[in-house]
Protein backbone atom coordinates (compact mmCIF):
# COMPACT_ATOMS: atom_id res chain seq x y z
CA UNK A 1 0.00 0.00 0.00
CA UNK A 2 1.38 3.40 -0.96
CA UNK A 3 1.74 6.45 1.27
CA UNK A 4 -1.63 7.82 2.40
CA UNK A 5 -2.91 11.03 0.90
CA UNK A 6 -2.63 13.97 3.34
CA UNK A 7 -5.86 15.72 4.29
CA UNK A 8 -6.30 18.78 2.10
CA UNK A 9 -9.62 20.01 0.76
CA UNK A 10 -10.01 21.78 -2.56
CA UNK A 11 -11.85 25.13 -2.68
CA UNK A 12 -15.54 24.36 -2.46
CA UNK A 13 -17.91 24.89 -5.37
CA UNK A 14 -20.85 25.37 -3.01
CA UNK A 15 -22.36 28.64 -1.80
CA UNK A 16 -23.82 27.10 1.36
CA UNK A 17 -20.96 25.77 3.46
CA UNK A 18 -23.04 23.92 6.08
CA UNK A 19 -21.98 20.40 5.10
CA UNK A 20 -18.27 21.12 5.11
CA UNK A 21 -18.58 22.87 8.44
CA UNK A 22 -19.99 19.65 9.94
CA UNK A 23 -16.99 17.53 8.96
CA UNK A 24 -14.99 16.08 11.85
CA UNK A 25 -11.69 17.78 12.75
CA UNK A 26 -8.82 16.74 10.52
CA UNK A 27 -7.10 14.73 13.26
CA UNK A 28 -10.21 12.51 13.55
CA UNK A 29 -10.26 11.46 9.90
CA UNK A 30 -9.19 7.99 8.80
CA UNK A 31 -6.12 7.52 6.63
CA UNK A 32 -7.11 7.74 2.94
CA UNK A 33 -5.55 6.11 -0.11
CA UNK A 34 -6.51 8.02 -3.26
CA UNK A 35 -4.07 6.63 -5.78
CA UNK A 36 -4.60 4.97 -9.16
CA UNK A 37 -8.25 4.63 -10.18
CA UNK A 38 -9.25 6.43 -6.97
CA UNK A 39 -7.45 9.64 -7.87
CA UNK A 40 -9.96 12.42 -8.42
CA UNK A 41 -9.45 15.80 -10.12
CA UNK A 42 -10.08 18.99 -8.13
CA UNK A 43 -13.47 19.50 -9.79
CA UNK A 44 -15.86 16.56 -10.00
CA UNK A 45 -19.64 16.25 -10.08
CA UNK A 46 -20.79 12.65 -9.68
CA UNK A 47 -24.03 13.24 -11.61
CA UNK A 48 -22.00 14.43 -14.60
CA UNK A 49 -19.79 11.35 -14.43
CA UNK A 50 -22.68 8.92 -14.10
CA UNK A 51 -25.21 10.48 -16.48
CA UNK A 52 -23.97 13.31 -18.67
CA UNK A 53 -20.82 11.49 -19.74
CA UNK A 54 -22.89 8.44 -20.62
CA UNK A 55 -24.81 10.57 -23.12
CA UNK A 56 -21.76 12.31 -24.56
CA UNK A 57 -20.00 8.95 -24.89
CA UNK A 58 -22.80 7.72 -27.16
CA UNK A 59 -24.95 5.78 -24.70
CA UNK A 60 -27.90 8.17 -24.86
CA UNK A 61 -30.18 5.65 -26.59
CA UNK A 62 -29.24 2.82 -24.20
CA UNK A 63 -31.84 1.85 -21.59
CA UNK A 64 -30.93 3.16 -18.14
CA UNK A 65 -34.05 2.36 -16.08
CA UNK A 66 -36.72 -0.32 -16.32
CA UNK A 67 -39.79 0.28 -14.14
CA UNK A 68 -43.32 -1.18 -13.92
CA UNK A 69 -45.75 0.67 -16.19
CA UNK A 70 -48.75 0.04 -13.94
CA UNK A 71 -50.42 -2.19 -16.54
CA UNK A 72 -48.45 -5.36 -16.02
CA UNK A 73 -45.68 -4.35 -18.38
CA UNK A 74 -42.45 -2.38 -18.26
CA UNK A 75 -41.47 1.19 -19.03
CA UNK A 76 -37.95 1.89 -20.26
CA UNK A 77 -36.11 5.17 -19.76
CA UNK A 78 -32.99 5.82 -21.83
CA UNK A 79 -29.95 7.70 -20.60
CA UNK A 80 -30.90 10.69 -22.79
CA UNK A 81 -34.46 10.72 -21.44
CA UNK A 82 -33.17 10.44 -17.89
CA UNK A 83 -30.80 13.33 -18.50
CA UNK A 84 -33.66 15.54 -19.71
CA UNK A 85 -35.71 14.72 -16.61
CA UNK A 86 -32.77 15.35 -14.29
CA UNK A 87 -32.05 18.70 -15.97
CA UNK A 88 -35.69 19.77 -15.67
CA UNK A 89 -35.78 18.97 -11.96
CA UNK A 90 -32.45 20.71 -11.37
CA UNK A 91 -33.96 23.83 -12.92
CA UNK A 92 -36.94 23.50 -10.56
CA UNK A 93 -34.63 23.27 -7.56
CA UNK A 94 -32.63 26.34 -8.54
CA UNK A 95 -35.15 28.59 -10.26
CA UNK A 96 -38.54 27.66 -8.81
CA UNK A 97 -37.50 26.75 -5.24
CA UNK A 98 -34.64 29.28 -5.10
CA UNK A 99 -32.21 26.78 -3.60
CA UNK A 100 -28.46 27.32 -3.83
CA UNK A 101 -25.56 24.91 -4.09
CA UNK A 102 -24.75 23.32 -0.76
CA UNK A 103 -28.39 23.32 0.39
CA UNK A 104 -29.67 19.98 1.66
CA UNK A 105 -32.52 18.27 -0.21
CA UNK A 106 -34.37 15.44 1.49
CA UNK A 107 -35.81 12.73 -0.77
CA UNK A 108 -38.56 10.40 0.44
CA UNK A 109 -39.87 7.73 -1.86
CA UNK A 110 -39.88 4.13 -3.00
CA UNK A 111 -37.27 2.70 -5.33
CA UNK A 112 -38.12 3.90 -8.82
CA UNK A 113 -37.47 6.45 -11.52
CA UNK A 114 -38.38 9.41 -9.34
CA UNK A 115 -35.94 8.64 -6.54
CA UNK A 116 -33.21 8.24 -9.15
CA UNK A 117 -34.09 11.55 -10.83
CA UNK A 118 -34.25 13.41 -7.51
CA UNK A 119 -30.88 12.06 -6.37
CA UNK A 120 -29.11 12.88 -9.64
CA UNK A 121 -30.71 16.34 -9.97
CA UNK A 122 -29.72 17.23 -6.42
CA UNK A 123 -26.08 16.36 -7.06
CA UNK A 124 -26.02 17.98 -10.49
CA UNK A 125 -27.28 21.23 -8.97
CA UNK A 126 -24.48 21.07 -6.41
CA UNK A 127 -26.80 20.34 -3.50
CA UNK A 128 -26.52 17.64 -0.85
CA UNK A 129 -28.83 14.63 -1.08
CA UNK A 130 -30.42 13.31 2.12
CA UNK A 131 -32.34 10.18 1.11
CA UNK A 132 -34.67 8.53 3.63
CA UNK A 133 -36.31 5.14 3.98
CA UNK A 134 -40.02 5.03 3.04
CA UNK A 135 -40.95 3.44 6.36
CA UNK A 136 -39.52 6.22 8.55
CA UNK A 137 -42.16 7.94 10.62
CA UNK A 138 -42.57 11.61 11.51
CA UNK A 139 -40.36 11.57 14.60
CA UNK A 140 -37.52 9.79 12.80
CA UNK A 141 -37.82 12.09 9.79
CA UNK A 142 -37.77 15.13 12.05
CA UNK A 143 -34.47 13.98 13.58
CA UNK A 144 -32.90 13.50 10.15
CA UNK A 145 -34.15 16.87 8.93
CA UNK A 146 -32.98 18.70 12.03
CA UNK A 147 -29.53 17.13 12.02
CA UNK A 148 -28.96 17.81 8.32
CA UNK A 149 -30.83 21.15 8.41
CA UNK A 150 -32.75 20.38 5.23
CA UNK A 151 -33.74 23.28 3.01
CA UNK A 152 -36.23 21.38 0.85
CA UNK A 153 -37.99 18.04 0.87
CA UNK A 154 -39.19 16.14 -2.20
CA UNK A 155 -41.62 13.30 -1.61
CA UNK A 156 -43.82 10.66 -3.19
CA UNK A 157 -47.34 11.95 -2.60
CA UNK A 158 -48.27 8.62 -0.99
CA UNK A 159 -45.72 9.26 1.75
CA UNK A 160 -46.56 12.90 2.40
CA UNK A 161 -48.42 12.65 5.71
CA UNK A 162 -45.47 11.75 7.92
CA UNK A 163 -43.21 14.17 6.08
CA UNK A 164 -45.68 17.03 6.44
CA UNK A 165 -45.94 16.33 10.15
CA UNK A 166 -42.15 16.23 10.51
CA UNK A 167 -41.69 19.42 8.47
CA UNK A 168 -44.19 21.51 10.41
CA UNK A 169 -42.42 24.59 11.77
CA UNK A 170 -39.02 23.35 10.63
CA UNK A 171 -36.66 26.37 10.52
CA UNK A 172 -34.81 26.83 7.24
CA UNK A 173 -37.09 24.50 5.29
CA UNK A 174 -38.14 26.47 2.21
CA UNK A 175 -40.36 23.97 0.42
CA UNK A 176 -42.01 20.57 0.46
CA UNK A 177 -42.98 19.31 -3.00
CA UNK A 178 -44.44 16.03 -4.20
CA UNK A 179 -44.36 13.83 -7.24
CA UNK A 180 -47.16 11.47 -8.22
CA UNK A 181 -50.00 13.88 -7.51
CA UNK A 182 -52.16 16.10 -9.69
CA UNK A 183 -51.80 19.37 -7.79
CA UNK A 184 -50.77 22.60 -9.45
CA UNK A 185 -47.60 22.70 -7.36
CA UNK A 186 -46.57 19.12 -8.19
CA UNK A 187 -43.09 18.47 -9.47
CA UNK A 188 -44.30 17.00 -12.76
CA UNK A 189 -46.07 20.21 -13.73
CA UNK A 190 -43.14 22.37 -12.63
CA UNK A 191 -40.71 20.31 -14.69
CA UNK A 192 -42.69 20.78 -17.90
CA UNK A 193 -41.76 24.46 -17.79
CA UNK A 194 -38.03 23.68 -18.12
CA UNK A 195 -36.76 22.14 -21.35
CA UNK A 196 -33.29 23.66 -21.58
CA UNK A 197 -30.16 21.73 -20.59
CA UNK A 198 -28.90 22.42 -17.07
CA UNK A 199 -25.29 23.39 -16.54
CA UNK A 200 -23.93 21.29 -13.71
CA UNK A 201 -22.48 22.93 -10.63
CA UNK A 202 -18.67 22.84 -10.64
CA UNK A 203 -18.45 21.04 -7.31
CA UNK A 204 -15.12 20.11 -5.81
CA UNK A 205 -14.39 16.39 -5.78
CA UNK A 206 -14.36 16.67 -1.98
CA UNK A 207 -17.59 18.65 -1.68
CA UNK A 208 -20.26 16.70 0.20
CA UNK A 209 -22.64 14.94 -2.19
CA UNK A 210 -24.81 13.06 0.27
CA UNK A 211 -25.56 12.60 3.94
CA UNK A 212 -26.30 8.91 4.43
CA UNK A 213 -27.84 7.90 7.71
CA UNK A 214 -27.03 4.48 9.08
CA UNK A 215 -29.87 2.00 9.11
CA UNK A 216 -30.38 1.87 12.85
CA UNK A 217 -29.41 -1.73 13.65
CA UNK A 218 -28.03 -0.40 16.95
CA UNK A 219 -30.98 1.93 17.45
CA UNK A 220 -29.03 5.19 17.05
CA UNK A 221 -28.61 6.22 13.37
CA UNK A 222 -25.60 8.36 12.47
CA UNK A 223 -25.22 10.75 9.53
CA UNK A 224 -22.28 9.93 7.24
CA UNK A 225 -20.86 12.65 4.97
CA UNK A 226 -19.72 11.38 1.58
CA UNK A 227 -17.99 13.39 -1.14
CA UNK A 228 -18.54 13.34 -4.90
CA UNK A 229 -15.26 11.43 -5.21
CA UNK A 230 -16.57 8.80 -2.74
CA UNK A 231 -19.56 8.12 -5.00
CA UNK A 232 -17.18 7.42 -7.87
CA UNK A 233 -14.78 5.48 -5.64
CA UNK A 234 -17.37 2.81 -4.92
CA UNK A 235 -17.93 2.47 -8.68
CA UNK A 236 -14.20 2.12 -9.34
CA UNK A 237 -13.87 -0.32 -6.44
CA UNK A 238 -16.61 -2.84 -5.74
CA UNK A 239 -18.52 -2.38 -9.01
CA UNK A 240 -15.57 -2.60 -11.38
CA UNK A 241 -13.00 -4.71 -9.54
CA UNK A 242 -15.27 -7.11 -7.69
CA UNK A 243 -18.49 -7.39 -9.72
CA UNK A 244 -17.12 -6.50 -13.16
CA UNK A 245 -20.41 -4.89 -14.18
CA UNK A 246 -20.62 -4.41 -17.96
CA UNK A 247 -22.77 -2.30 -20.24
CA UNK A 248 -24.90 -5.29 -21.24
CA UNK A 249 -25.77 -6.11 -17.62
CA UNK A 250 -29.14 -5.49 -16.03
CA UNK A 251 -29.17 -5.03 -12.25
CA UNK A 252 -32.05 -5.72 -9.89
CA UNK A 253 -32.55 -5.91 -6.15
CA UNK A 254 -34.39 -4.97 -2.98
CA UNK A 255 -32.22 -2.57 -0.90
CA UNK A 256 -33.68 0.95 -0.75
CA UNK A 257 -31.88 3.64 -2.72
CA UNK A 258 -31.84 5.55 0.57
CA UNK A 259 -29.40 2.89 1.85
CA UNK A 260 -25.90 3.03 0.33
CA UNK A 261 -26.06 -0.70 -0.55
CA UNK A 262 -29.05 0.13 -2.76
CA UNK A 263 -27.66 3.46 -3.97
CA UNK A 264 -24.57 1.69 -5.25
CA UNK A 265 -26.12 -1.47 -6.64
CA UNK A 266 -29.27 0.07 -8.11
CA UNK A 267 -28.12 3.54 -9.22
CA UNK A 268 -24.40 4.23 -9.30
CA UNK A 269 -22.97 0.84 -10.27
CA UNK A 270 -25.13 0.27 -13.36
CA UNK A 271 -24.85 3.89 -14.49
CA UNK A 272 -21.06 3.92 -14.14
CA UNK A 273 -20.96 0.87 -16.42
CA UNK A 274 -23.63 2.32 -18.77
CA UNK A 275 -25.78 -0.70 -17.89
CA UNK A 276 -29.48 -0.79 -16.96
CA UNK A 277 -31.38 -1.43 -13.75
CA UNK A 278 -34.83 -2.76 -12.90
CA UNK A 279 -36.36 -0.73 -10.07
CA UNK A 280 -39.19 -2.16 -7.99
CA UNK A 281 -41.11 -0.29 -5.29
CA UNK A 282 -41.66 -3.45 -3.29
CA UNK A 283 -40.85 -7.10 -3.78
CA UNK A 284 -41.49 -10.48 -2.25
CA UNK A 285 -39.10 -13.36 -2.88
CA UNK A 286 -41.54 -14.78 -5.43
CA UNK A 287 -42.18 -11.47 -7.22
CA UNK A 288 -38.46 -10.73 -7.41
CA UNK A 289 -37.87 -14.15 -8.97
CA UNK A 290 -40.67 -13.52 -11.48
CA UNK A 291 -39.23 -10.11 -12.36
CA UNK A 292 -35.74 -11.53 -12.84
CA UNK A 293 -37.19 -13.92 -15.39
CA UNK A 294 -39.37 -11.30 -17.09
CA UNK A 295 -36.63 -8.69 -17.46
CA UNK A 296 -33.67 -11.07 -17.88
CA UNK A 297 -31.77 -9.42 -15.06
CA UNK A 298 -28.15 -10.49 -14.74
CA UNK A 299 -27.00 -9.09 -11.36
CA UNK A 300 -29.03 -9.16 -8.16
CA UNK A 301 -28.52 -7.32 -4.88
CA UNK A 302 -30.30 -8.31 -1.69
CA UNK A 303 -29.77 -9.52 1.86
CA UNK A 304 -29.08 -13.13 2.91
CA UNK A 305 -32.54 -13.63 4.41
CA UNK A 306 -34.18 -12.64 1.12
CA UNK A 307 -31.93 -15.03 -0.83
CA UNK A 308 -32.88 -17.79 1.61
CA UNK A 309 -36.61 -17.30 1.01
CA UNK A 310 -36.00 -17.08 -2.75
CA UNK A 311 -34.11 -20.38 -2.64
CA UNK A 312 -36.89 -22.01 -0.66
CA UNK A 313 -39.42 -20.78 -3.23
CA UNK A 314 -37.35 -22.19 -6.11
CA UNK A 315 -36.93 -25.52 -4.34
CA UNK A 316 -40.64 -25.73 -3.51
CA UNK A 317 -41.74 -25.20 -7.10
CA UNK A 318 -39.25 -26.83 -9.52
CA UNK A 319 -39.48 -25.27 -12.97
CA UNK A 320 -41.64 -22.36 -11.79
CA UNK A 321 -38.86 -19.74 -11.61
CA UNK A 322 -36.29 -19.08 -14.34
CA UNK A 323 -33.02 -17.74 -12.90
CA UNK A 324 -30.89 -18.59 -15.92
CA UNK A 325 -30.20 -14.95 -16.79
CA UNK A 326 -28.41 -14.29 -13.49
CA UNK A 327 -24.62 -14.30 -13.53
CA UNK A 328 -23.82 -12.49 -10.26
CA UNK A 329 -25.77 -12.56 -6.99
CA UNK A 330 -24.51 -10.11 -4.39
CA UNK A 331 -25.28 -10.65 -0.72
CA UNK A 332 -24.57 -7.89 1.77
CA UNK A 333 -26.12 -6.01 4.65
CA UNK A 334 -25.62 -8.77 7.21
CA UNK A 335 -23.66 -11.99 7.68
CA UNK A 336 -24.22 -14.66 5.02
CA UNK A 337 -24.69 -18.08 6.67
CA UNK A 338 -23.05 -20.94 4.81
CA UNK A 339 -26.39 -22.76 4.95
CA UNK A 340 -28.01 -19.96 2.94
CA UNK A 341 -25.15 -19.89 0.43
CA UNK A 342 -25.51 -23.65 -0.03
CA UNK A 343 -29.31 -23.48 -0.29
CA UNK A 344 -29.08 -20.82 -3.01
CA UNK A 345 -26.40 -22.71 -4.93
CA UNK A 346 -28.38 -25.96 -4.79
CA UNK A 347 -31.55 -24.18 -5.97
CA UNK A 348 -30.03 -22.10 -8.78
CA UNK A 349 -26.52 -23.36 -9.51
CA UNK A 350 -25.15 -19.87 -8.81
CA UNK A 351 -22.36 -19.21 -6.30
CA UNK A 352 -23.28 -16.18 -4.25
CA UNK A 353 -20.91 -13.23 -3.90
CA UNK A 354 -20.63 -12.22 -0.26
CA UNK A 355 -19.49 -8.76 0.74
CA UNK A 356 -19.02 -6.67 3.82
CA UNK A 357 -19.42 -2.93 3.73
CA UNK A 358 -20.62 -0.07 5.87
CA UNK A 359 -22.55 3.14 5.41
CA UNK A 360 -19.49 4.82 6.92
CA UNK A 361 -17.35 3.63 3.98
CA UNK A 362 -20.26 3.94 1.51
CA UNK A 363 -20.14 0.39 0.11
CA UNK A 364 -18.42 -3.01 0.01
CA UNK A 365 -14.72 -3.10 0.93
CA UNK A 366 -14.23 -6.86 1.43
CA UNK A 367 -15.58 -9.51 -0.92
CA UNK A 368 -14.80 -12.30 -3.33
CA UNK A 369 -16.11 -13.30 -6.73
CA UNK A 370 -15.83 -16.37 -8.90
CA UNK A 371 -12.76 -18.53 -8.33
CA UNK A 372 -11.58 -16.15 -5.61
CA UNK A 373 -14.31 -17.45 -3.30
CA UNK A 374 -13.18 -19.51 -0.29
CA UNK A 375 -15.54 -21.53 1.92
CA UNK A 376 -16.51 -19.71 5.10
CA UNK A 377 -14.77 -16.46 4.14
CA UNK A 378 -16.35 -13.15 3.21
CA UNK A 379 -13.46 -12.51 0.87
CA UNK A 380 -10.41 -10.29 0.63
CA UNK A 381 -9.94 -6.54 0.58
CA UNK A 382 -11.31 -4.86 -2.54
CA UNK A 383 -8.24 -3.51 -4.43
CA UNK A 384 -7.39 -0.08 -3.06
CA UNK A 385 -8.44 -0.99 0.49
CA UNK A 386 -6.37 -2.60 3.19
CA UNK A 387 -7.81 -4.57 6.07
CA UNK A 388 -6.36 -5.77 9.34
CA UNK A 389 -7.58 -7.66 12.39
CA UNK A 390 -6.49 -5.84 15.54
CA UNK A 391 -6.66 -6.30 19.29
CA UNK A 392 -8.02 -3.74 21.75
CA UNK A 393 -4.68 -1.90 21.62
CA UNK A 394 -4.96 -1.71 17.82
CA UNK A 395 -2.12 -4.15 17.31
CA UNK A 396 -2.36 -6.99 14.76
CA UNK A 397 -3.49 -10.32 16.19
CA UNK A 398 -1.99 -13.65 15.09
CA UNK A 399 -3.41 -15.34 11.98
CA UNK A 400 -6.67 -17.08 12.79
CA UNK A 401 -7.26 -15.12 16.01
CA UNK A 402 -10.50 -13.22 16.56
CA UNK A 403 -10.04 -9.46 16.66
CA UNK A 404 -11.52 -6.16 15.51
CA UNK A 405 -11.83 -5.62 11.77
CA UNK A 406 -10.04 -2.43 10.71
CA UNK A 407 -10.18 -0.87 7.24
CA UNK A 408 -8.67 2.04 5.37
CA UNK A 409 -8.72 3.00 1.72
CA UNK A 410 -10.20 5.59 -0.68
CA UNK A 411 -13.34 6.10 1.45
CA UNK A 412 -13.79 6.44 5.18
CA UNK A 413 -15.97 7.51 8.06
CA UNK A 414 -16.86 11.19 8.47
CA UNK A 415 -19.81 11.54 10.81
CA UNK A 416 -22.06 14.58 10.74
CA UNK A 417 -21.07 16.49 13.90
CA UNK A 418 -21.09 13.32 15.99
CA UNK A 419 -18.91 12.52 19.01
CA UNK A 420 -18.92 8.85 17.95
CA UNK A 421 -16.37 9.73 15.25
CA UNK A 422 -13.54 8.98 17.69
CA UNK A 423 -15.02 5.56 18.42
CA UNK A 424 -15.27 4.54 14.78
CA UNK A 425 -11.97 6.08 13.64
CA UNK A 426 -8.88 5.38 15.72
CA UNK A 427 -5.23 5.82 14.70
CA UNK A 428 -6.28 6.25 11.07
CA UNK A 429 -8.29 3.01 10.91
CA UNK A 430 -12.03 2.65 10.40
CA UNK A 431 -13.15 0.19 13.09
CA UNK A 432 -16.26 -1.39 11.64
CA UNK A 433 -17.57 -3.08 14.78
CA UNK A 434 -17.05 -6.56 13.29
CA UNK A 435 -15.23 -9.35 15.08
CA UNK A 436 -13.30 -11.36 12.49
CA UNK A 437 -10.33 -13.57 11.82
CA UNK A 438 -7.97 -13.43 8.84
CA UNK A 439 -5.96 -16.23 7.28
CA UNK A 440 -2.45 -16.04 5.82
CA UNK A 441 -3.82 -15.22 2.36
CA UNK A 442 -5.81 -12.21 3.56
CA UNK A 443 -9.25 -13.84 3.54
CA UNK A 444 -11.55 -12.39 6.20
CA UNK A 445 -13.85 -14.66 8.21
CA UNK A 446 -16.74 -13.03 10.05
CA UNK A 447 -17.39 -14.08 13.64
CA UNK A 448 -19.96 -11.56 14.83
CA UNK A 449 -20.55 -7.92 15.42
CA UNK A 450 -18.33 -6.98 18.34
CA UNK A 451 -21.40 -6.00 20.34
CA UNK A 452 -23.03 -9.33 19.41
CA UNK A 453 -20.20 -11.51 20.68
CA UNK A 454 -21.70 -13.67 23.42
CA UNK A 455 -19.43 -14.44 26.36
CA UNK A 456 -20.92 -17.37 28.26
CA UNK A 457 -19.10 -19.12 31.11
CA UNK A 458 -15.80 -17.84 29.70
CA UNK A 459 -16.45 -18.97 26.12
CA UNK A 460 -16.64 -16.53 23.20
CA UNK A 461 -19.59 -17.47 20.98
CA UNK A 462 -20.40 -15.75 17.69
CA UNK A 463 -24.14 -15.34 17.16
CA UNK A 464 -23.92 -15.90 13.36
CA UNK A 465 -22.28 -19.30 13.85
CA UNK A 466 -25.19 -20.50 16.00
CA UNK A 467 -27.65 -19.02 13.50
CA UNK A 468 -25.88 -20.86 10.69
CA UNK A 469 -26.26 -24.15 12.53
CA UNK A 470 -29.96 -23.59 13.19
CA UNK A 471 -30.60 -22.66 9.56
CA UNK A 472 -29.34 -26.06 8.47
CA UNK A 473 -32.39 -27.68 10.10
CA UNK A 474 -35.32 -28.26 7.77
CA UNK A 475 -37.83 -26.75 10.22
CA UNK A 476 -36.16 -23.32 10.40
CA UNK A 477 -37.06 -20.51 8.00
CA UNK A 478 -35.28 -17.66 9.82
CA UNK A 479 -33.54 -17.19 13.13
CA UNK A 480 -31.61 -14.72 15.23
CA UNK A 481 -29.31 -15.33 18.18
CA UNK A 482 -28.38 -12.93 20.96
CA UNK A 483 -26.83 -13.11 24.40
CA UNK A 484 -29.13 -12.65 27.36
CA UNK A 485 -27.91 -11.85 30.90
CA UNK A 486 -27.53 -14.84 33.21
CA UNK A 487 -26.46 -14.73 36.88
CA UNK A 488 -24.34 -17.87 36.64
CA UNK A 489 -22.83 -17.72 33.15
CA UNK A 490 -22.80 -13.98 32.57
CA UNK A 491 -24.72 -14.55 29.33
CA UNK A 492 -26.57 -17.43 27.74
CA UNK A 493 -27.21 -18.06 24.08
CA UNK A 494 -30.81 -17.17 23.27
CA UNK A 495 -32.33 -18.07 19.88
CA UNK A 496 -35.45 -16.64 18.23
CA UNK A 497 -36.73 -18.94 15.50
CA UNK A 498 -39.27 -18.43 12.71
CA UNK A 499 -40.46 -21.85 11.55
CA UNK A 500 -41.31 -22.85 8.02
CA UNK A 501 -44.97 -22.86 7.04
CA UNK A 502 -46.96 -25.75 8.44
CA UNK A 503 -44.61 -26.54 11.31
CA UNK A 504 -45.70 -25.99 14.90
CA UNK A 505 -43.25 -25.17 17.65
CA UNK A 506 -43.39 -27.15 20.88
CA UNK A 507 -41.11 -28.35 23.64
CA UNK A 508 -40.09 -31.40 21.64
CA UNK A 509 -38.98 -29.24 18.71
CA UNK A 510 -37.01 -27.01 21.09
CA UNK A 511 -35.02 -30.04 22.24
CA UNK A 512 -34.62 -31.26 18.68
CA UNK A 513 -33.16 -27.94 17.54
CA UNK A 514 -30.88 -27.72 20.57
CA UNK A 515 -29.57 -31.22 19.88
CA UNK A 516 -29.12 -30.33 16.22
CA UNK A 517 -26.89 -27.37 17.13
CA UNK A 518 -24.88 -29.54 19.54
CA UNK A 519 -24.27 -32.02 16.74
CA UNK A 520 -23.34 -29.32 14.21
CA UNK A 521 -20.96 -27.06 16.16
CA UNK A 522 -19.26 -27.19 19.55
CA UNK A 523 -21.93 -28.29 22.06
CA UNK A 524 -21.27 -25.41 24.47
CA UNK A 525 -22.58 -23.01 21.82
CA UNK A 526 -26.10 -24.43 21.74
CA UNK A 527 -29.00 -22.05 22.57
CA UNK A 528 -30.04 -22.67 26.17
CA UNK A 529 -33.05 -20.47 25.48
CA UNK A 530 -35.07 -20.98 22.30
CA UNK A 531 -38.19 -19.01 21.41
CA UNK A 532 -40.55 -19.49 18.46
CA UNK A 533 -41.66 -16.16 16.96
CA UNK A 534 -43.79 -15.10 14.01
CA UNK A 535 -41.25 -12.59 12.67
CA UNK A 536 -37.90 -11.00 13.48
CA UNK A 537 -37.37 -7.24 13.96
CA UNK A 538 -35.63 -5.68 10.97
CA UNK A 539 -34.75 -2.31 9.51
CA UNK A 540 -36.18 -1.03 6.22
CA UNK A 541 -33.08 -2.48 4.55
CA UNK A 542 -33.82 -5.98 5.81
CA UNK A 543 -31.05 -5.99 8.39
CA UNK A 544 -31.75 -7.74 11.65
CA UNK A 545 -32.15 -5.53 14.73
CA UNK A 546 -30.63 -7.77 17.39
CA UNK A 547 -30.73 -4.95 19.92
CA UNK A 548 -34.53 -5.25 19.96
CA UNK A 549 -34.27 -8.92 20.81
CA UNK A 550 -31.83 -8.10 23.59
CA UNK A 551 -34.50 -5.84 25.06
CA UNK A 552 -36.86 -8.82 25.27
CA UNK A 553 -37.24 -10.21 28.77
Amino acid sequence: MTTPTPLMLHPSGMRDGFARAQLPPADQWPVLHLEGVYHAPPRLNAAVELLDRAVTEGFGDRVALVTPDGRGGWEETTYAQLQAQVDALAHVLVHDLALVSGNRVLARGFNGRWMTVVWLATLKAGMVAVTTMPMLRAGELRTVMERSQCNAALCDVRLLDDLASAAAGMPGLHAVRCWGGEGADGLERAMTQHTAPFTACATASDDVALIAFTSGTTGVPKGCLHFHRDVMAMCHGAARQLLDIRADDRCIGTPPIAFTFGLGGLVCFPMAARASVVLLEKATPESLLDTIAATRATISFTAPTFYRHMALAVAAAPGRFDTSSLRVCVSAGEALPDATRTLWRDATGIEMLDGIGATELIHIFVGAAGADWRRGAIGRAVPGYEVAVLDDNLQPVPTGTVGRLAVRGPTGCRYLADARQTTYVQHGWNLTGDACTMDADGYVYFTSRTDDLIISAGYNIGAPEVEGALLQHAAVAECAVVGQPDPERGQVVSAYVVLRAGIDGDAALVRTLQDHVKATIAPYKYPRQLHFVAALPKTDTGKLQRFRLKETT
